[in-house]
């Protein structure tokens, strides 16, 4: 009945080609492909439609690939073959939200040819259908007269059911770094009308709520040799609801997306399904659909949080600003006793041209050596364009200065060449024991499985947002984890201790302050998945506080991640365990809640250290109540969440 009533409604032609189907392993997920004939007499176009538990999610959507000085590839074929297989995807991951995955999946392989024209060129579609996702990848062998594509654009579809509720990253164009709010609109506003076709531009991923039928987010993964994936709307219409990717476009010549050699295979298409949006946040399937890891010897890999100089305007000693070698050790200094792993030294310590030559204000060989002796690993900030330049002569000197890990900034792009950079840096760092954050970047895409020494991105309006205004408040953090974090690690630098009102709020570059009170943005490091997680304040700011404790105790990996409660920008509880131990973070935005936190996940009984709102929070957000209590997998932890508030939990099981 589904099936007849789409067909009908979608494409009322006399003769229906056959339809090629792939559910998911729990059955709840249907994706179907075919060839719709707009026109019985002319060849047809290739289509996909999804639905969930036997609801319409995505109604018929075109597939096809637009090439420089040939027709369409995709515009006219026929099915040639089809083959399904079923597997799992069971790995570790080095670091991330769980330490084993086993993500069983079905898969679909659609061979299609061109039945006529001098070349009748072939590809094929392959999709997979997870228990919590549908992908699907373009995949074209090299053939005669045809071994390279010259990609102008590809069109794949995703022509939503109905008019969703949309949360959107709307970015000016392709040369950002992905830092702004998420928006709630539906997705009917991003047409232009009119029938023009709308110029919005909106970063990946998009999350949709679907109304009667599931959550949705369009995203990508596996992404090599090839560009990322933006969306539009591009009805024009008032009542269009539907998105086409688009590719971002070559620096070098904008009318073209990529060249890429055969036999190739597009990145995977991504569509996370679930009842819930939480359901996102526990998901795998981004790192599923990416090759497994290409480094042996991972023990020189390892997470960690990082004190950091740049939040706090590399403030001395002595409260004075000071970018030099003593501040950094004095921050090693505080990294140690603290059980931080690595201290993080920002822009400042070599030319900003040349990345192989120290400029004598911080001499990093020496750092390195101080902090090892400490325990404590350093990282060092790169600017884009010399290690574009240097790499290959720069990163053997830092595995012989013996530098733990490299932020690379301002790379604000994502063309083909662009996702070349992130490869080509992510294999040297390898080779050369080096880890990598990568700032002012695109978002991720599951690459960290294939290289476990990427530890991070940006591609998030951060706090640093607070020395400038208030954009990072409150009702952006609790947007976060429903959006920007289901593609990936996310470098958010939490850790403001100077908490404020809205009232007494002011932006400033020293001892900076920040929205929410202090138990949400202790709460930040349960909640957001990072790694390389900063520890950003004064170590002032931090040592005799009590709250800092939550802080010295919580790791930066994870065994295993459970969503708890909340809603996109309005409120998120996310549990999170390592080893034996379980950390819990619960943050609202500017409106106050009082929530509940079932321990129905834990194993055994145990003690909690509860970390909480004072009941003037609202007034005085550093304020904090910390409590100790035993529980067991039957109690539930209440609490009171001021505006802005938040709730840290850590528990040790018995």
């Amino acid at each position: 009945m589904y099936r007849a009533l789409i067909f009908a409604v979608a494409f009322p032609v006399v003769a229906q080609p056959p339809v090629t189907l792939l559910q998911s392993p729990n059955q709840r997920i249907e994706l179907a492909l075919k060839i719709v004939q707009k026109d019985p007499a002319q060849p047809g176009e290739l289509a996909y439609s999804v639905a969930f538990d036997g609801k319409p999610l995505v109604e018929w959507s075109a597939l096809r690939l637009e090439l420089q000085g040939q027709r369409p590839l995709g515009a006219s074929v026929r099915i040639a073959a089809a083959e399904s297989s079923r597997g799992s995807a069971a790995y570790r991951l080095v670091a991330g939200k769980t330490s084993l995955v086993n993500d069983p999946y079905t898969a679909l392989r659609v061979e299609l040819e061109e039945p006529s024209g001098l070349l009748r060129r072939r590809f094929a579609i392959e999709a997979r259908a997870f228990n919590d996702a549908v992908a699907f990848r373009y995949v074209v062998p090299d053939q005669a007269g045809m071994n390279e594509l010259r990609l102008v654009k590809e069109v794949s579809e995703f022509r939503v059911a109905k008019d969703a509720t949309s949360y959107a990253l709307v970015l000016p164009n392709y040369r950002s770094m992905y830092e702004s709010e998420f928006v709630k609109l539906p997705l009917s506003a991003f047409s232009n009308q009119g029938g023009v076709a709308s110029t919005v531009l909106l970063g990946a991923p998009l999350l949709l709520d679907v109304p009667g039928t599931a959550w949705l987010a369009i995203t990508e993964a596996d992404v090599r040799d090839y560009p990322a994936m933006y969306l539009v709307n591009p009805s024009g219409s008032w009542t269009g609801h539907w998105l086409e990717s688009r590719l971002s476009p070559s620096v070098q010549d904008p009318e073209l997306a990529a060249t890429v050699a055969l036999p190739c295979r597009s990145p995977w298409r991504v569509l996370m399904i679930a009842d819930s949006p939480g359901r996102f946040i526990e998901s795998n399937v981004l790192t599923s659909l990416n090759p497994e890891s290409a480094v042996r010897d991972t023990l020189w890999i390892r997470a960690g949080r990082a004190a950091w100089d740049w939040w706090n305007g590399s403030v001395g000693p002595d409260g004075r600003a000071s970018y030099s070698t003593a501040t950094m050790k004095y921050l090693a200094d505080f990294a140690g006793r603290n059980g931080l792993e690595y201290l993080l030294v920002d822009a400042g310590w070599s030319s900003i041209t040349d990345i192989t030559r120290p400029n004598g204000r911080v001499d990093i060989p020496d750092l390195v050596q101080y902090a090892r002796s400490k325990g404590v690993g350093v990282w060092i900030w790169l600017h884009y364009t010399p290690v574009v330049r240097q790499m290959e002569e720069a990163f053997p000197l830092y595995e012989k200065w013996g530098v733990a890990g490299l932020k690379i900034d301002f790379i604000s792009r994502d063309d083909q060449a662009g996702i070349q950079f992130y490869h080509r840096v992510a294999a040297l760092a390898a080779r050369h024991h080096l880890m990598v954050d990568f700032h002012g970047s695109t978002k991720p895409s599951g690459l960290e499985r294939t290289w476990p020494n990427v530890m991070g991105y940006e591609a998030v309006l951060g706090m640093e947002q607070s020395k400038a205004g208030m954009r990072d408040n409150p009702d952006h953090h609790v947007m976060l984890p429903f959006t920007r974090m289901l593609a990936g690690p996310m470098d958010y630098t939490p850790g403001g201790f100077n908490n404020v009102t809205r009232d007494e709020f002011e932006p400033r570059n020293v001892r900076p302050m920040v929205l929410g009170t202090r138990a949400h943005h202790l709460a930040m490091y349960a909640v957001y998945l990072a790694p390389f997680q900063m520890v950003s304040d004064h170590p002032t700011a931090y040592e005799g506080d009590p709250a800092f404790e939550f802080i010295r105790a919580v790791p930066a990996s994870w065994d295993e991640t459970r969503f708890v409660a909340g809603g996109p920008g309005e409120w998120v509880a996310v549990a999170r365990r390592r080893g034996f131990d379980w950390y819990i973070g619960a943050m609202t935005g500017w409106v106050a809640r009082d929530i509940e936190i079932p321990l129905s996940f834990l194993k055994g009984s145990g003690n909690a250290k509860v970390y909480k709102d004072a009941a003037d929070a609202d007034r005085n957000p550093k304020n904090i109540v910390i409590e100790n209590r035993p529980v067991t997998p039957g109690d539930v932890i209440k609490a009171h969440l001021a505006p802005g508030g938040g709730l840290a939990i850590h528990i040790t099981v018995k």
